[in-house]
């Protein structure tokens, strides 16, 4: 069970392994920066085999590990290279095998001014690969409509120059607003809300206005869910957002571009005194076209250029490869050189343990160990049989017939030799040896008394 990586180590000196103790660091990151956006430059960017990016994203002081795995690295738009500033989203984390602190990155940007203006080109690419920009599927503005839908801030002036134009070129045009917030965070959802709402109420036209602002406070228009939203309409839509200059990713899609919100509204709202002001628009639309027709080429042109790579290039890439190669085998020698050195210094280690020299001279301790103790155990050993032989030598002597011999018996035996037990066994005259303590005499029978007779004990 993982304990809590903010919980303070006890005053018992609590232990960590290095597995544990990697463990509690990366979730103490990981939970502190959940998120963070980071701002660096991109150097040792590498790209294995698996699709992964990895790179240290650094500054002036400086640097941090970053990993960009395959499926987020898919999304990003433009290509990564070292020396890039880049703003990096992610979570800060440990990598807990090797102990390093890194940044796990779900999203990469360009850092600087021209973030939004790559962001803008590479959405505008994409889109006009699919067709979205193409002449074909828009359609011709109706010659007099009736209702016209405005999709635009309820404030500021755009909405009044809208009903201005109107009042005093068409008063018969019914106009209906559908409120969006046309700038901030909210803004892209509200506006593809609100498209849809338009396209569903049967209006002739829809006038996606806004009025000039900076690139960033244009850039909900220059969303791709917003693009797609005025892809999706049925109903015939007029882009126009910022002045003359503000080019956004819906005046593409739209099928009619206005410089302004007040020419959005004469285009639908013409009448025969502005010709000449409806010919000069379609002029200005004219050069903008020829000149997005420009731009769409000369991004198609940019893309062949960066599709066809350069002999020298690969020739590079390949040198750097076997470079990289070069260098991993060195460092793979070298490990298993030391490791080879490792395990002959534990050999030699071994070995010299068991050296004949070393064993003789422990044998040779041994031995004389037990040479100064054979003589001790000899003795010991000696010492306890002879005492053991003097305890069995007293005992038989006790039992011994000799013994008995000593104390003024005597043994009788006949002629073959057997202990005389009985008088009944003698017969008078029979030759006896009477065996004492010392010596053996000759007897003779003389009476075996076998009568009973009484002895007298007085005498």
């Amino acid at each position: 069970m993982i304990k809590d990586p903010f919980q303070r180590l006890g005053l018992d000196r609590e232990v960590l392994t290095v597995s544990q103790l990697n463990q509690r660091a990366r979730h103490l990151l990981e939970d502190v920066f959940p998120q963070v956006w980071v701002e660096g430059e991109i150097s040792n960017l590498a790209r294995p085999a698996s699709g992964h990016l990895y790179f240290t994203l650094k500054d002036a002081q400086a640097q941090v590990r970053c990993a960009l795995f395959r499926q987020n690295a898919q999304r990003v738009r433009q290509s990564l290279r070292d020396g890039l500033a880049v703003r990096v989203r992610g979570k800060v984390s440990l990598f807990e095998g090797r102990g390093d602190y890194q940044l796990i990155a779900d999203a990469v940007e360009p850092a600087g001014d021209g973030a939004l203006r790559l962001a803008f080109e590479a959405l505008k690419e994409k889109l006009a690969a699919e067709g979205l920009f193409a002449t074909e599927r828009k359609r011709p503005l109706p010659a007099h409509p009736r209702r016209i839908g405005i999709v635009s801030s309820p404030t500021g002036a755009v909405i009044r120059d809208i009903i201005s134009v109107f009042r005093r070129r068409a008063p018969q045009v019914q106009l209906t607003l559908i409120p969006t917030a046309v700038q901030g965070r909210e803004a892209t959802a509200q506006i593809v809300r609100a498209l849809a709402l338009a396209d569903a109420q049967g209006f002739d036209a829809l006038i996606l206005a806004r009025g000039g602002g900076s690139l960033e406070d244009l850039w909900c228009f220059n969303e791709e869910a917003v693009a797609r939203a005025v892809a999706a309409c049925r109903t015939p839509i007029v882009s126009a957002v910022g002045h003359e200059t503000d080019v956004s990713i819906s005046d593409f899609v739209a099928d009619m571009r206005a410089p302004t919100p007040s020419a959005a509204a004469e285009l639908l709202a013409p009448d025969v005194g502005d010709l000449q002001q409806r010919l000069d628009s379609l002029h200005r639309r004219l050069v903008l076209r020829l000149r997005d027709q420009l731009t769409r080429e000369r991004l198609r042109l940019d893309g062949l250029f960066r599709r066809l790579r350069h002999p020298g290039e690969r020739l590079r890439q390949q040198s750097q490869r076997l470079d990289e190669l070069d260098m991993r085998l060195r460092r793979a020698f070298e490990r298993n050189l030391q490791v080879r050195h490792e395990r002959l210094t534990r050999l030699d280690t071994r070995l010299a343990a068991q050296h004949p020299g070393r064993v003789l001279t422990l044998l040779r301790q041994k031995l004389d160990s037990l040479s100064a103790r054979l003589p001790r155990a000899a003795r010991e050993t000696l010492k306890d049989r002879r005492q053991r032989l003097d305890s069995l030598a007293q005992t038989l002597h006790v039992v011994s017939p000799l013994a008995t011999l000593g104390r003024g018996y005597s043994i009788l035996l006949d002629d073959k030799g057997q202990a005389v037990r009985a008088a009944s066994q003698t017969r008078p005259g029979q030759r006896l040896k009477a065996r004492l303590a010392e010596g053996e005499l000759d007897v003779r029978v003389e009476d075996n008394h076998l009568t009973p007779m009484n002895l007298s004990l007085l005498d």
